[in-house]
């Protein structure tokens, strides 16, 4: 069965419409547990691609997964897409219809539904977000033990300017001693968290509310990626976890036989990081022009020589979905790589960042100290 591009496109028009309907209250609010999260996922699709090539209906494996599922809200949700399957929706339709799926997954099923590949659809789905997971634990692994330390600074930090820099001050006052720039900065900072420190907490933990309240707002998903990629070393880390997506869907796209213009349509709705969205729109205008896939790539500096070269090398030898997956791989080990540099680059740098900022605080505390022993003397 031919790909029909304009059938989804539609039904996601009207799924869009559906889901706006929803009240923002009413949407369930997760920070530490998401529902039907990515290693659910994970589980979810494997295991259905496997009781699908073993000759189970796609009800009775539902049904099976849903038994096994211990996630009481988990459940619901496949007791909800069951339902609808029941009544006539296609497995697509009745994961779009939740709010914990996403578009890739929409776009991946329906095209597996359309060419008759759903099982194989689904345990690359379950492989995609495998990968996922194993980036996300590799991110988490790279960046726990700075976050560690820089938070247990802060709170040095904090202790210092809130209740050490305090004494000291009233020593100052009542000696009369005359104080050089550098304490008199620390001693103002120490008044200023005296003073709004609850308050910039409180600020704090709104903002990451918002954040996470606000995650899909498009404006401020734009903002927050162009500032990310702007950051040295960590931007071009997100970059390779990103291009290892792309790659990785391009690979699954071209397996199920999707045209490549219509590939890059696709991976541009699936990937949600707007740098790559971006340049992704700006490939498919220049693939809609005539070009090559690899001259289109080589017009933005997001994709690199090494993927340019590749991709021009598949469209010599029509092995598409071959150099996808020979990237995905070159992309995932690199990513590894980078994230055990980041761990050990920035471990050191929030070492001595934490030195600098106690050794100033002493200093600027004990420089008057000083002055006054030698008064005494």
């Amino acid at each position: 069965m031919a790909f029909q591009i304009n059938e989804i496109s539609n039904f996601k028009t009207s799924n869009h419409k559906e889901r706006k309907r929803a009240s923002f209250l009413q949407k369930e609010v997760t920070f530490f547990n998401s529902v039907f999260g990515n290693k659910v996922k994970e589980d979810f699709y494997t295991e259905l691609g496997v009781l699908l090539k073993a000759g189970i209906t796609l009800r009775d494996g539902l049904e099976l997964l849903a038994q096994s599922i211990k996630k009481k809200q988990d459940q619901n949700i496949l007791k909800h897409i069951i339902g609808d399957i029941v009544s006539g929706k296609t497995l697509s339709e009745a994961l779009y219809s939740q709010k914990e799926f996403t578009r890739y997954e929409y776009y991946s099923l329906k095209i597996g539904e359309e060419t008759g590949t759903l099982p194989l659809i689904s345990e690359q789905l379950g492989y995609f977000y495998t990968k996922k997971n194993e980036q996300r634990r590799n991110l988490i692994s790279a960046l726990t033990y700075p976050i560690i330390i820089l938070s247990t600074a802060i709170l040095v930090v904090f202790f210092m300017l809130r209740y050490v820099v305090p004494m000291f001050q009233d020593i100052f006052k009542q000696q009369n001693v005359e104080l050089p720039t550098i304490t008199k900065i620390i001693i103002k900072l120490s008044a200023l968290i005296g003073d709004y420190g609850l308050l910039f907490f409180i600020i704090f933990a709104i903002l990451f509310v918002l954040n996470r309240l606000f995650k899909s707002n498009l404006r401020l998903s734009k903002i927050k990626d162009s500032i990310i990629f702007k950051t040295p070393y960590i931007g071009n880390f997100i970059k390779v976890i990103y291009l290892s997506q792309f790659t990785q869907a391009v690979s699954l796209l071209t397996t199920s036989k999707v045209p490549m213009v219509q590939s890059i349509q696709l991976v541009k709705q699936m990937i949600d990081f707007f740098p790559l969205q971006e340049a992704l729109s700006k490939v498919e205008l220049s693939l809609l022009k005539g070009k090559s896939l690899s001259s289109s790539l080589s017009e933005n500096k997001l994709f690199d020589n090494k993927m340019v070269a590749l991709v021009k090398v598949a469209e010599e030898t029509n092995k598409t979905e071959l150099i996808f997956d020979r990237l995905n791989m070159q992309y995932h080990t690199q990513m590894q790589q980078q994230s055990k540099i980041l761990s050990t680059i920035m471990e050191p740098l929030i070492i001595l960042l934490v030195a600098v900022l106690v050794g100033v605080i002493l200093i600027a505390m004990y420089l008057p100290m000083f002055k006054l022993s030698s008064a005494i003397g």
